[in-house]
């Protein structure tokens, strides 16, 4: 029996792309179509690929905003966004410290390359991360005044080194009409800091407080313009108390850009409501909304997704933030740090590993629906390919078996691709996915940019399926070569980005 013919949109419903932007090194890497077929022959797919010499560039776009203003400080990777060795021991050999938020993180940290000093340690914590983190000599951004009360204790009971601390505050409240945003379930609110600073106060003799810190979950400038100068606020009374702090700690969320082109993602928002609406074919498997919803003809709900095209991300959205005037001193908040002579921390994640990874995925079988669209199956499941667990939208890239690379071919054909996991909600992408051609068993699939939470971050041992093996690809000699990621340190390469 021939299969049905591949699935092409009919006239006034074309194809909607979305497709990934790729700076140089990482376009190159996913064009060796001969070496990542015999990469994932031998280690099996899924397969995680990295790139640790790209980190080279993302720290230095901070560092110049940093110099731009003539503010100092650290720059510390948030280690929760990606677990790999590779890029670790590479962050080792910059201007970088890391940001750990489990005993495990904090071990990785120091066993890469990271001397204390250039450690934070965020996040819960418990007894024995607190023991660790002051045994070694690690800052502690403090998240409550019983944890400042558990970690002063540990330091008297064991007679440990005085700890350098943090105070991570929340509950930020600006003037004039109030700004919304989610409230967080971590720091102190501001409403407990007169407590938390007595209790600062009571264990000057154990810890040395050093700054203030937020962290919000929010994208919104405004609302991070209210935090930061809050913090500048609280150092100026930790001060007036005979303490001496140095820095605020403004946090991560500072963004990717993860699409090539604007027009393709307003197109698709907009296509998408459409046949949430009903006025065009669904998008997606089984009529997915992506949060949307009809209700009565009308749109209802809120998009769950991340704003795939950021035009101002990563080092652009600190540029933003630290040129927003202050909301109530009326000054730019990197005027409000330099002339106070704090110091700048951040905690950026996906941000500082934008374009160091690439998952890559083997078709093992294309069969096709009812209604006659493709359904692809690959080795590896949404666990392992974490992008739309983060709500980002992005187009995978075709790499032949015969290793055509992923050049346009004829089609278009628009395909769902499934996991490999026995459940119906195992779906690698919801909506559906226009490839140059129907893949067939054998080629590979390419999901760019995943190195900062889409690669490892949800990933398990489910039904036994294995863990994506980890790859560090880096250029030697005008070539592409690769260790796994265990055994790849800064030694190796040339940093060429081509």
């Amino acid at each position: 029996m021939q299969p049905p013919p591949p699935h092409r949109a009919p006239p006034g419903q074309e194809p909607l792309y979305l497709s990934p932007r790729l700076a140089p090194p990482l376009a190159s890497a996913l064009k060796a179509a001969e070496l990542l077929h015999s990469l994932t022959d031998a280690l099996g797919s899924p397969l995680n690929l990295v790139l640790p010499e790209q980190l080279a560039e993302n720290v230095e776009r901070f560092r110049a905003v940093y110099r731009s203003h003539h503010l100092a400080g650290e720059i510390f990777f948030a280690h929760k966004a990606n677990r790999s060795s590779a890029l670790a021991r590479q962050l080792a050999a910059l201007d970088a410290g890391m940001d750990v938020a489990s005993v495990a993180e904090l071990q990785h940290a120091l066993g890469a390359g990271f001397a204390p000093q250039r450690i934070m340690a965020t996040g819960p914590k418990t007894s024995e991360f607190l023991w660790l983190a002051a045994r070694v000599g690690v800052t502690v951004n403090l998240d409550s005044r019983a944890e400042l009360e558990e970690l002063a204790a540990l330091v008297r009971k064991h007679a440990l080194p005085r700890v350098a601390v943090l105070l991570r505050l929340s509950g930020f409240r600006g003037p004039g009409a109030p700004v919304l945003s989610r409230p967080s379930r971590f720091g102190t609110d501001l409403a407990e800091l007169d407590g938390l600073l007595e209790a600062v106060e009571r264990h000057q003799d154990v810890v040395e407080l050093t700054g203030a810190a937020y962290h919000l979950d929010t994208m919104g400038l405004p609302e991070k313009a209210i935090a930061l100068e809050a913090c500048v606020n609280v150092l100026d009374e930790c001060r007036r108390r005979g303490l001496r702090p140095r820095a605020v700690d403004v946090g991560g969320g500072y963004g990717v850009n993860y699409l090539a082109d604007q027009a393709q993602w307003d197109r698709y928002g907009t296509e998408l409501t459409n046949a949430v609406l009903g006025r065009r074919p669904p998008l997606t498997w089984q009529g997915h909304g992506y949060g949307l919803r009809a209700e009565a003809g009308t749109l209802r709900g809120t998009l769950g997704l991340y704003p795939g095209h950021r035009p101002v991300a990563a080092a652009g959205y600190l540029e933003e933030l630290l040129t927003l005037q202050a909301p109530s001193l009326g000054r730019p908040l990197a005027t409000l740090l330099l002339e106070n002579l704090y110091d700048l921390q951040i905690e950026p994640g996906r941000a500082l590993v934008d374009q160091c990874g690439a998952v890559l995925a083997r078709v093992v079988e294309v069969r096709h629906t009812a209604d006659g669209v493709p359904l692809v199956r690959l080795a590896a499941n949404a666990g392992d390919i974490g992008l739309e667990q983060h709500g980002v939208l992005v187009d995978p890239l075709l790499i032949d078996r015969q290793g055509r690379g992923w050049a346009d071919e004829a089609g278009p054909v628009g395909v769902h691709l499934a996991g490999n996991l026995c459940l119906e909600s195992d779906l690698i992408t919801r909506r559906q996915v226009f490839l140059p051609r129907l893949p067939q068993p054998g080629d590979l699939l390419a999901f760019a940019n995943t190195a900062g939470y889409c690669m490892d971050f949800t990933a398990h041992h489910a039904m036994r399926q294995p863990l994506a093996r980890t790859v560090a690809l880096y250029r030697e000699d005008g070539s592409w070569r690769w260790r796994l990621d265990d055994q790849y340190w800064p030694i190796f390469g040339t940093r060429e980005n081509s």
